[in-house]
């Protein structure tokens, strides 16, 4: 574990009082001061969670959501450079967020990256989520855990497809508020900048959200490159408290048995390993037995650690972006979208009863009818199997615009629960929503040039 040294000494605080007041650009603690401190060491694996805080400020998922090239991922690090300059925060650069070697070739984000960040009012866990059509599966599970986004929109480009797509799988997936950040507003006039405004504040209204949400002009460059100008840090500054107080505290679900889609996994020489995810529900404990299902696999297991931003804890809840080390599982038996489960909370299947409705051509969709044995690619949390739908008896097809009730057949088991919501995609495009209703006995399935055959 690192601890940070810094820690201010106050008149009348004991010392578990004293140690929330770590400070972020600090030295490491000794091991005598660790020992002054009341502080059990424990090993840091989590390279993915940062910014660990003691206090009680509310913890939030957030993300950039935006067209490839528009400045999502600099207006990340962007973000973090100014909040390390105001002693809040850690510094994230670029290329720490867009860290994959295929990634940096070719200057894409494709798989959604988590950082960690603390404003004077919250903790935030920031995904930045790709913009690349290829890898808009990996925009869907990350998307899928915020409860807010900032849309990020180029001023010299204004809407483009992965605009109106993200919005689309933003609304599809829950999303309720969205701040825009108009970046690259150096390099326009003042008239374009209105124009664009304008063009966002439409394509809100049009994917049912709010028209009138905050607008932030500013250049993300210049914030990282710490230059002068209305459009830098100031405008950096002005996104983050609006998105402290724009964004709403989420409800979360304590009660229901944890939940934890997983994102990502590696392995801890000597220790085991180490799944990664946002906690959808519930609260998990060390020592809590698990189970971890999806693609037909089902291997129980106990919570041997916890991580959160850095920090090792005794439990964590719903919201929480964290880093769960499991007992007896081999990295090669975990794949991303897996879930880990409370022991026997859910009920493991491949067969549901959904409601779904089917995008028209205008939302993104597709123009042709829907018929009973529809295959194609059904996307939920952080996964996606291959699925068959087939219509209820009595209804021979549904057109686009329609809804209605259908049976879904999956791959393989995966573990979802009523209400869930999910998406299916034919090729690129988006063309159906839905959410489960109930769940199934479970069916044998094969697979013949990608159908589904019982």
């Amino acid at each position: 574990m690192i601890f940070l040294k810094g820690i201010t000494k106050l008149a009348n605080l004991s010392k578990s009082q004293q140690v929330p007041k770590l400070l972020c650009s600090c030295k490491l603690l000794s091991n005598s001061e660790q020992n002054y401190y009341n502080i059990k060491g424990s090993l840091y694996y989590n390279r993915y969670l940062r910014n660990y805080s003691t206090d009680k400020k509310v913890h939030i998922n957030i993300g950039t959501i935006g067209h490839v090239d528009h400045g999502k991922t600099t207006l990340t690090a962007a973000m973090t450079k100014v909040l390390q300059k105001d002693g809040l925060s850690e510094f994230v650069a670029y290329d720490q967020i867009d860290k994959a070697p295929e990634e940096k070739a070719r200057g894409i984000t494709i798989n959604a990256s988590h950082i960690g960040y603390s404003t004077i009012k919250r903790h935030y866990a920031h995904t930045d989520c790709p913009g690349h059509a290829d890898f808009i599966k990996n925009m869907i599970s990350g998307a899928s855990q915020m409860d807010g986004a900032i849309l990020v929109v180029a001023a010299d480009d204004g809407e483009m497809p992965q605009t109106r797509e993200h919005l689309l799988l933003a609304k599809q997936v829950g999303i309720k508020k969205i701040v825009v950040f108009i970046n690259k507003a150096d390099i326009v006039d003042q008239e374009s900048l209105e124009l664009v405004e304008l063009e966002i504040r439409e394509l809100l209204d049009t994917f049912g959200f709010d028209s009138e949400a905050p607008v932030i002009y500013g250049s993300a460059l210049s914030a990282l490159n710490g230059q002068d100008g209305e459009y830098s840090e100031n405008s950096i500054r002005k996104l983050l408290n609006t998105i402290d107080n724009y964004i709403p505290d989420p409800q979360r679900d304590l009660n229901s048995p944890f939940w934890i889609p997983i994102d990502n996994a590696f392995s801890v020489t000597g220790r085991g390993t180490v799944v990664v995810g946002t906690i959808i529900r519930g609260v998990i404990k060390k020592n809590d037995e698990c189970e971890l299902l999806g693609f037909d696999s089902r291997r129980k297991t106990t919570v041997g650690d916890i991580q959160v931003f850095k920090k090792s804890i005794p439990q964590a809840a719903a919201g929480d972006h964290v880093g769960v080390l499991l007992r007896g599982v081999k990295l090669n038996s975990v794949d991303r979208g897996m879930q880990l489960v409370a022991k026997g909370s859910i009920k493991y299947t491949n067969r549901f009863k959904a409601n779904i409705y089917f995008l028209t051509r205008e939302e993104g969709g597709r123009s042709k009818p829907i018929l009973s044995r529809y295959s194609q690619q059904l996307f939920s949390n952080t996964w996606n199997v291959p699925c068959r739908l087939d219509l209820e008896k009595g209804i021979e097809m549904l057109l686009p615009g329609e809804h209605g009730p259908v049976n879904l057949t999956l791959q393989w088991k995966m573990p979802m629960i009523n209400s869930q919501p999910f998406t299916i995609r034919e090729n690129n495009i988006t063309v159906a929503t839905g959410i489960i209703t109930e769940s199934l006995e479970p069916v044998l399935v094969t697979s013949t040039l990608g159908k589904l055959q019982l």
